[in-house]
């Protein structure tokens, strides 16, 4: 999580680093003076993620499964409707691409013991955001809600399992996500770097067929963790 954040921080000093000159300036030139006073407004969104899965056992384990993360892509839109000077009310719908490898213990055999879980997430965040006073073309804000999730690579209405060397999942979750980030104001458009960290509600594992599985037997939970880091254009 350390490197996420450190690209986090270094982008905002990166983009901030234009607009501190003429902030600090005897008469700044404030941009995009009135965009935030708009009811309604629209933008999309670039980025990066990492998932990883938290494990619950039903009896304790000596080793846990081994997740192997791996660096996704983030693409969506974004709908903002202004509350107050200080709320709005966030719809993010997007598309998000990762993959984990999962390396289960007890196995002599790599094959057996290696699951790629490729996944294809379409998000649908309804989210709060809260920002601070803005200072010149800067505004840092919070933002925080929940959402569903809708896998498109789930493998949950499959017949083959695990000892066909296919994992399965459910197809929809519930989430929640909290995050961080700060509206800069260009000339002719609003940028925003975000970082987010998500968490699922509910265990996304579907069992293998035969309940003594030595995949999913003494699996009680899966549930997914991911950090977003997020380039939002308005």
């Amino acid at each position: 999580m350390r490197q996420y954040i450190l690209l986090f921080l270094l982008v905002i000093s990166f983009s901030a680093t234009a607009q501190f000159g003429s902030m600090f300036q005897k008469s700044p030139i404030i941009n995009l003076e009135n965009f935030d006073k708009q009811r309604v407004h629209w933008g999309y969104f670039l980025g990066f993620n990492s998932y990883q899965f938290k494990f619950d056992y039903k009896t304790p384990v000596d080793q846990d499964v081994r997740v192997d993360k791996s660096i996704g892509f983030n693409v969506g839109l974004v709908g903002n409707l202004r509350l107050n000077e200080y709320f709005n009310l966030r719809f993010e719908p997007g598309l998000y691409f990762n993959q984990r490898n999962l390396t289960f213990p007890g196995f002599a055999n790599e094959y057996d013991a290696l699951r790629e879980v490729k996944s294809t997430y379409l998000h649908f965040p309804l989210l709060v955001k809260f920002s601070s006073v803005r200072t010149g073309n800067i505004r840092p804000y919070l933002v925080g809600g929940v959402g569903t999730a809708l896998n498109l690579s789930s493998n949950a209405t499959a017949r083959d399992d695990n000892s066909q060397a296919r994992f399965r999942m459910i197809k929809w979750t519930n989430f929640y996500e909290l995050g961080v980030g700060i509206d800069l104001y260009f000339e002719y458009f609003k940028f925003s770097p975000s970082i987010r960290g998500v968490f699922s509600l509910q265990n996304e594992l579907v069992p293998d067929n035969d309940p003594n599985s030595p995949w999913t037997s003494n699996i009680d939970a899966m549930k997914s963790r991911a950090i977003f880091i997020n380039f939002t254009f308005h």
